[in-house]
């Protein structure tokens, strides 16, 4: 016979099985906390229990820069890490391998799914109210279908095990499960539980960061996105692992969008979830109707300390800069009018390229002289990203490589002396993000018109001018291969630095051309007058291979397990 023993270590909660042993005094430290203790039949307050729940919600990924101090859009054209030599470069210079990934989510996927699987088998023991027990129940079903989202989009089909939880006796050696397989599981999932989610307007404010029922849908709404998409959609490379569907589906089918269309039609018909007036405020605002579900955390100013431009200084410290937005993503962001630059009727001018742009690139993006929407300030006075400004003295090994800096999600410092600690929550659903997947869904399926009624409402909120045909500068006429453009670029933009750009490029299937060659910054020179000339310049090369459509299985899971077949490639 068996005892389950709980340990806390590290702020997780891990399970290990002892053998039973007779009560002798000081076998076992009198502080350890058992399984019956978690789980205890008695404790109609199921406050150990509460406790390991939460707990589970830490394996969650955490966002911003989490990628060796990187924000992991620092691994597409979207950005170049401030920092020389750091892991995030490992993506864009060829050398993520087997043993040599910083992104290598397996081991913690496999360990929540471990842990909310420990929970389901043993809460029931617990003489909690049935509906508190139901809502949890179904937040640790939600964030184990999460951790195999993580999976599936890494890696495409891994072994599902299920309910199982697995002791050291029993045969670990499992094939993978088909790219189908696991999202029927995890849809099939979010479906059986999103009722038993807690409803959104029941959430008190002492309960942010709880599962809603919202978050159940959005999830289903991005996996069948992924489903849908070139790649996963009989796109994947040929071989053994595609023909048998495990890299995604072996053919093709169109059809595949339209589950993209029901879902967000779904959570739209919540009648809660609704964009921010303020883009801005849809980071900085912890309570707003726009975030589905965010990483919560306590309040800090690690976003501005880490990446706002290094001549900011915070109780004595230099701000870190870490994070250089390119100029191919500058680019990327239309004028004010809705139009993009590169077309003569935009009004954009190179000699004074930052006036009159999408209100949403200054709020990204610090920019010479700027950066709060307007040609603000900050601490009271301009970003100077010009050849030896405060900003880019080039006197530091640590400086903007591109004349821009990372300014999303921090806090407006225009004025004031010091960073204080504000909320910072890493948001993993926004209700701007189903409205631009029911658009390029509906795009596919050729509903070209419905598709641009969501992007105006995207850029509606942007503060994109209407225009005299109230079109916010989608022109008439648009055809389905320009408005897939045009939903592909609103996502770089309206997307920018949360974690989909880096997926949405292998979905598309698209990588091998947008993550190969050049990308660019900006030189600035200011003349003695106070005048400013801007010069295009390559900020680093960008090099891709097919293989890193899917990412490697570690080596060492390889090595344990006979049936687990490795990626094409690696």
């Amino acid at each position: 016979m068996k005892r389950s023993i709980i340990f806390f270590s590290l702020g997780l909660l891990v399970w290990v099985a002892l053998p039973s042993c007779k009560k002798d005094p000081e076998t076992e430290p009198r502080e350890i906390i058992t399984g019956e203790l978690i789980f205890d039949k008695k404790d109609v307050n199921a406050i150990l229990a509460k406790q390991f729940l939460n707990n589970v919600y830490n394996f969650l990924p955490n966002g911003f820069n989490r990628i060796g101090g990187d924000f992991l859009d620092a691994a597409t054209n979207d950005a170049v890490p401030t920092r020389i030599g750091t892991s995030v470069e490992n993506y864009t210079n060829g050398r993520i391998s087997v043993v040599q990934n910083p992104d290598n989510y397996w081991g913690n996927s496999y360990a929540g799914i471990r842990q909310a699987n420990i929970f389901l088998a043993n809460i029931d023991s617990v003489p909690v109210i049935a509906a508190t027990k139901n809502a949890w129940k179904a937040e640790a079903r939600f964030i184990r279908a999460f951790m195999y989202y993580e999976l599936l989009k890494r890696y495409g089909g891994v072994p599902l095990i299920g309910d199982k939880i697995f002791t050291l006796s029993d045969n670990l050696e499992l094939p993978r499960n088909t790219f189908e397989e696991i999202v029927n599981y995890i849809v099939s999932e979010c479906d059986a539980i999103k009722t038993m989610l807690v409803v959104e307007t029941a959430i008190a404010d002492g309960d942010l960061g709880r599962i809603p029922r919202g978050a159940a849908i959005a999830l289903k709404c991005r996996v069948y996105l992924y489903a849908a998409s070139p790649f996963f959609n009989g796109g994947a490379t040929a071989g053994p692992l595609k023909t048998r569907g495990v890299t995604g589906y072996p053919t093709a089918d169109p059809a595949r969008w339209q589950k993209v269309i029901e879902s967000a039609e779904e959570l739209t018909a919540l009648n809660f979830y609704a964009l921010q007036s303020s883009f801005l405020n849809a980071f900085i605002v912890r309570k707003n109707t726009e975030v589905i579900l965010a990483k919560q955390s306590g309040t800090n100013f690690d976003i501005e300390i880490n990446n706002a431009p290094i001549s900011f200084i915070n109780n004595g410290t230099p701000s870190g800069g870490r994070t250089s937005p390119t100029q191919n993503l500058v680019d990327a962001f239309p004028m004010t009018n809705g139009l993009a630059i590169t077309d003569p009727a935009s009004g954009y001018n190179a000699a004074n390229p930052y006036t009159g742009r999408d209100p949403r690139f200054g709020a990204t993006i610090f920019y010479n002289n700027g950066g709060i929407n307007t040609a603000g300030n900050w601490f009271n006075r301009a970003v100077e990203t010009f050849e030896g400004g405060g900003d880019k003295p080039n006197n530091s090994s640590i400086q903007t490589k591109t004349g821009y800096y990372l300014r999303k999600f921090m806090i407006n410092y225009a004025t004031g002396s010091s960073y204080a600690p504000r909320d910072h929550n890493f948001i993993y659903f926004r209700y701007a993000e189903i409205l631009l997947n029911y658009a390029e869904a509906l795009n596919e399926v050729n509903r070209v018109e419905d598709a641009v009624t969501q992007v105006k409402l995207i850029r509606a909120r942007a503060g994109i001018t209407a225009g005299g045909n109230t079109r916010y500068g989608i022109k008439a006429g648009i055809t389905q291969a320009e408005m897939r453009d045009l939903v592909r670029n609103e996502r770089r933009i309206e997307l920018a630095f949360e974690e989909q750009r880096f997926w949405d490029v292998r979905r598309w299937k698209i990588a091998s051309q947008e993550l190969n060659g050049p990308v660019f910054g900006i030189k600035i020179i200011r003349s003695v007058s106070g005048t400013y000339t801007y010069e295009r310049v390559q900020a680093g090369t960008l090099v891709f291979s097919d293989k890193l459509y899917l990412m490697p299985l570690p080596y060492d899971e390889i090595t344990k397990n006979s049936k687990l077949e490795q990626n094409p490639g690696w």
